[in-house]
Parts: structure tokens; sequence; C-alpha cells
């Protein structure tokens, strides 16, 4: 059986989100049970740099917007060449003996389904706009390019869904409440997650609608968008000849190793959280190190509370903004979460 704190700390069963109940009931019922307590989190009165609300004033602000194009034309063809470069060490170190070859097999396998986070980060970046200051150039690349090939048609409906995620965390139109609720859970529900996740069942629930809607009209044209891009990169692969890197390079660490990697970095920006105007109570803040920076959630967007107080500015700017945010006492202490390892702790009681 589950359970689910509620705002006041009362631990209580997690009831099914029933459509009958009232979204309010939904947030106090079922969000809140990782948020800072209310008296921990004292009111903001702003800065010279900041308003009440975190968000930065106009001179700062101009400032922070700045979006780095040179700066995003390097990540990103950085992010296209790393596949290449991956699937090059693959093959080497199949002449390797055993021993050294089977590390490298591992760190590509790992590696591969780390990138897909680093691509979908380009991708969010390009959904809010804050990938390249030309729209058209913006659009082209982060979403009918990277959007396609990562699983997606490469249309603009992440945009639009995530829009409403933005405006209202947990409100009635967020597409990830069930994902952000209940926590903390039992232990036994957070393993059966992320087993699930780890052995492709996730995955292959992720990858099941296209196929299907290849057999409904109304769906068709999505659907064949969304396998255009997996039949393009496949056939990178057989250019190559290397046919089979496909399902072992690429679709199987996306379904299997970034299934886990992805429900975790989506748990520690929201999970547990709830409904609040004030974004110290929807949103994680969490250290970033150097693993963190690099690895985990590259290019600044594990700033998570950062992009939420003000979603547009660019994510390497976000630092900066944090830094102003624990500088001028909007981010208090003890809000910030020591690392991701501790903060995972706390997912399961």
């Amino acid at each position: 059986m589950e359970f689910s704190f509620t705002s006041t700390g009362t631990l209580r069963p997690a009831a099914s989100v029933s459509p009958e109940m009232n979204h309010d009931d939904r947030v106090a019922r079922f969000t809140g049970g990782l948020a800072p307590a209310t008296e921990s989190i004292r009111a903001f009165e702003g800065s010279d740099r900041l308003r009440p609300d975190g968000r930065p004033k106009p001179a700062f602000r101009a400032e922070l917007r700045r979006i780095p194009n040179v700066m995003n034309v390097v990540h990103t063809a950085v992010a296209l060449s790393l596949p290449f470069a991956y699937s090059w060490l693959a093959v080497v170190a199949g002449s390797w003996p055993l021993a050294a070859a089977i590390p490298a097999w591992i760190f590509v396998f790992v590696m591969m389904g780390s990138w897909f986070q680093r691509a979908l980060t380009l991708h969010h970046e390009a959904a809010h706009r804050l990938l390249f200051s030309n729209r058209r150039w913006n659009d082209l690349i982060g979403e009918k390019l990277i959007g396609w090939l990562v699983f997606g048609d490469g249309g603009n409906g992440y945009r639009l869904v995530h829009t409403q995620h933005h405006r209202d965390e947990f409100g009635e139109k967020e597409p990830d409440f069930l994902l952000y609720s209940l926590y903390p859970v039992e232990k036994a529900s957070l393993r059966r997650k992320l087993v699930r996740d780890a052995l492709g069942v996730s995955g292959y629930k992720n990858l099941k609608p296209a196929f299907v809607g290849l057999f409904k009209p109304a769906r068709r044209m999505r659907a064949i968008r969304y396998l255009s891009g997996q039949l393009f990169v496949f056939s990178v692969f057989a250019v190559f000849g290397m046919w089979w890197g496909y399902f072992l390079l690429w679709l199987l660490p996306w379904a299997t190793y970034f299934r886990v990697f992805n429900r975790l970095r989506a748990l520690a920006e929201h999970g547990g959280m709830t409904r609040s105007l004030d974004r110290r109570f929807t949103t994680h803040d969490i250290r970033q190190g150097f693993l963190s920076k690099h690895v985990f959630l590259s290019q600044g967007i594990g700033y998570h509370l950062a992009h939420h107080v003000d979603s547009g500015i660019p994510m390497s700017n976000l630092s900066k903004l944090h830094a102003a945010l624990e500088e001028d006492g909007y981010v208090v202490p003890g809000l910030t979460k020591s690392g991701y390892w501790s903060f995972f702790r706390t997912l399961s009681r």
C-alpha cells in the first residue's frame, strides 16, 4: 500500500485519483510530501535585483536573457556528434582484450543513455525559444531535428504541453501531475517503478502508441513522423555498416537506462512538491556539483528553481540567477538539498 504526506506532514493512505475529485482536493491529498514546511520559508520582499517573487528586475533581466548563440551552436554540434564518437568507441573496443572491452562497452551504454538527456535539454531550450535568437533556426534545429531524432515527431506539441507545466505547476492542466505526486512512497513501490524502467517496460509503453497510431486515421500522420525519425537513425547506423548499433547503442539505452535516468531527473525537479504561487514550494533546489552540471543534468538546466522563477532565461545563465537568489535571500538556508544522492533517499520511506 502506498502512502502520501499532506502539506501539514500527516501520513495518510494514497487513494486513486478519481475524475470526480476536485482538483484542490487532489493537490491537498496527493502532493506536498517533500515540500518545505511553510514556517521555514520566510516571505521575500525583493531586492535591488529581484522582485518579491524572485524574478529579476528589468536591467538584471535584460542581462540574463541574452541568448549565447555561438555557445549554443557548439553545444548542439557536440551533442549531435557524440553518438558517432560513442559508436566508434564501441566498434574499436571489439578488437581489445575482453577485460578492457567490457568496461568500454558499459561506458558507451551509460553515456548513450545519458546522451538522450543532453539532447532533450537542447530540445527543451528550443521549446522555450532560447536555443537560438533566430526563431526559424531555433525551431528547425531544436524542435524539428533534435525533437524528431530523440523519439519525437518534430512538432511543437511538447512546447504547448510544457507551457501548461510552467504556467501552473501541479495545476489542473499539469501534464505530469501523477508523476510528481504521492512522494515519498514505500520503498517497494519506488523499486517497482525503477525496475519497470530498467527492464524496458516503460520504454515499450512509450513506443506502443506510435505503432498503434499507424492503424488509426486521426493519429496516423503523427505516428509516421515519429517512426520516420527512428527509421532515419537506423539508416545512419546501417550506412556505416552498423545496423545492429541502432538496437544496442540507441534503442536499448533509451528504453532502459534512460527511462530510469529520466524518472529520477523529473522527481529531482518536482517530485513531492505542491501547487503554489511561490516557486520554492513547487520546485526542488539541489546543489549542483561537477557531475551534476556536466553529466547528470548538463548545461546548467539543473538550476531548476531558477528556471521556474523565470523560464525566459537561457540555461547558460541560470547559475547567475541562482546565485542572485541565494545572495539576496530568496533561497533561504535549509531549502537547498545537498546533492542528488541524498535527495533520492528521501523519495521512499
